[in-house]
């Protein structure tokens, strides 16, 4: 839930001087292909030669309900009418091309639209038009079809964003300055952005007070945890708040139509709600609504985003500590291909949700019981979901606006080793390539705060291709040894 559904329109254009009939074929091909593989597509019945086939055009795959295109130059392409279609289009576009066939067919079978994605790009950044194009951008009609295929993650993810309310209860804990970013890229973006006090909060928690539909949010709790059951007496309150927030995103959605999250959840939330939020933002997330912690409005971003690309759980933890060396020694050493700087451990108090733990445990928050609850049985402190992360394979990524308002990014591939942390909260032992580099040299040098949303897979194409066509231009990732970063001592 929470995220749109994409439906695909795919038109073909062609230069007058070239035949038509090759731009057609060509593009009965790919849809061949694609809907035998892939999904459905709509296929235009119109190829757009000039500007009137264009208006015609966009006419039929908007009443079609298409909201992403594929302009497929089937030839060399008129590069005005089909730049056009991308600029009048009211949603996001990607322009591809067709390879040549086949060497017995290089006359009247040529279609030049190698040469012909060279013009569509250049009159695209002539009119400032923002456009998705493979990496590889020409292809057979399975190549092609393999090309949307990627578009796909990508387009519901530029959709969803243009349709995004982040709404946050605040203001951020002391000394997190780090959480707090400037919301004007927000705004850059097509993102809405709600700021609420905790006080807000805390008066419609208050009006949910013997919600009659407590009880069966408890049970769909105890169905979830089972065994992980371990303090009962503090689900009433957290079903109470998973209502209220519920409600809250429903009745203030306003024009938008998703929402997500970025909320406090201490110091004061304990003493005055009575419990802490973070099993119910690990359950929040798992519906497809993420609830970052501290206020992180760039987190809450983030998480939506790794949640449309992946249409899958994620979660948001601190890049928070080292791997002992003995721990290392013991589980790591010679079982897998890591040095031990290539591991960390990603850490947060409760929030993952309990599909992405290999088992969960109803808990209470260890740091915070130390200074409100010290030496005596927790209670205002409960309401933290615990256990190891999944073990497999993950993404860490971030979008970030800087302190003067400019878009960064950073995406890792790794994955989470199959080994008992030993500790507490959600967290799992975390291994990247060229870790400890890419913390230096990203992480650290660029500024990003300890916050990062974790998707479980490799997504780190769609990211990285998310983040480039939201201009992006400083986009991080962990670069191998052979590559040295910029800020890099060449000098070991």
């Amino acid at each position: 839930m929470n995220m749109p559904k994409v439906k695909l329109g795919i038109i073909a254009v062609s230069r007058d001087c070239f035949p038509m009939e090759l731009s057609v074929r060509r593009r009965k091909a790919v849809v061949e292909s694609y809907q035998k593989r892939l999904g459905d597509i709509y296929e235009c019945s119109v190829t757009v030669e000039n500007e009137i086939h264009m208006k015609k055009a966009l006419v039929e795959v908007k009443e079609a309900g298409c909201n992403a295109l594929v302009v497929y130059l089937g030839n060399f392409g008129p590069e005005t009418s089909e730049t056009l279609l991308a600029k009048l289009f009211d949603g996001p576009a990607m322009f591809v091309a067709a390879a040549e066939e086949s060497g017995n067919d290089l006359l009247d079978g040529r279609g030049d639209a190698y040469c012909g994605m060279l013009n569509a790009s250049y009159n695209l950044k002539l009119r400032g038009i923002k456009a998705y194009i493979p990496e590889y951008p020409v292809g057979t009609a399975d190549e092609v079809a393999d090309m949307i295929g990627e578009f796909a993650p990508i387009a519901r993810t530029i959709i969803a964003i243009k349709n995004l309310k982040i709404i946050s209860f605040g203001p951020r804990p002391q000394d997190f300055l780090a959480c707090n970013a400037p919301i004007k890229q927000l705004y850059n973006l097509g993102v809405e952005i709600e700021e609420n006090s905790e006080l807000d909060l805390f008066a419609a928690f208050n009006a949910h007070a013997n919600d009659p539909r407590i009880p069966e949010v408890i049970k769909s709790m105890e169905a979830e945890l089972c065994d992980g059951n371990k303090m009962p007496g503090i689900l009433p309150k957290l079903a109470q708040y998973e209502l209220t927030l519920l409600d809250w995103a429903e009745e203030h959605k306003g024009a938008r139509e998703y929402v997500t999250f970025a909320n406090k959840c201490w110091p004061s939330f304990q003493t005055q709600f009575g419990f802490v939020p973070c099993y119910v933002n690990g359950r929040l997330t798992a519906k497809g609504i993420p609830v970052s912690c501290e206020v992180d409005i760039y987190g809450a971003l983030s998480e939506y985003i790794g949640t449309c690309v992946s249409e899958d759980t994620v979660t948001l933890l601190d890049i928070n500590n080292t791997v002992p060396a003995d721990m290392y020694q013991e589980n790591i050493k010679g079982k897998f291909d890591y040095d031990i700087k290539d591991t960390f451990m990603g850490f947060h108090c409760g929030n993952t949700a309990i599909c992405k733990l290999s088992s969960g445990s109803m808990k209470y928050q260890k740091i915070m019981a130390r200074a409100l609850e010290p030496n005596q049985e927790p209670n205002i402190t409960r309401g933290t979901l615990e256990g190891d992360i999944i073990p497999g394979q993950i993404t860490f990524f971030r979008l970030q606006s800087t302190a003067d308002a400019q878009l960064v990014a950073y995406v890792a591939e790794g994955e989470v080793l199959p080994v008992a942390t030993r500790s507490f909260g959600a967290i799992g032992i975390f291994a990247i390539k060229e870790m400890g580099r890419f913390y230096r040299h990203v992480l650290v040098e660029k500024n990003y705060p300890h916050h990062g949303a974790v998707a479980f897979g490799h997504f780190g194409k769609a990211l990285y291709n998310v983040f480039k066509y939201l201009e992006v231009t400083d986009v991080g990732y962990n670069q191998p040894k052979n590559i040295l970063y910029k800020s890099e001592n060449p000098f070991k």
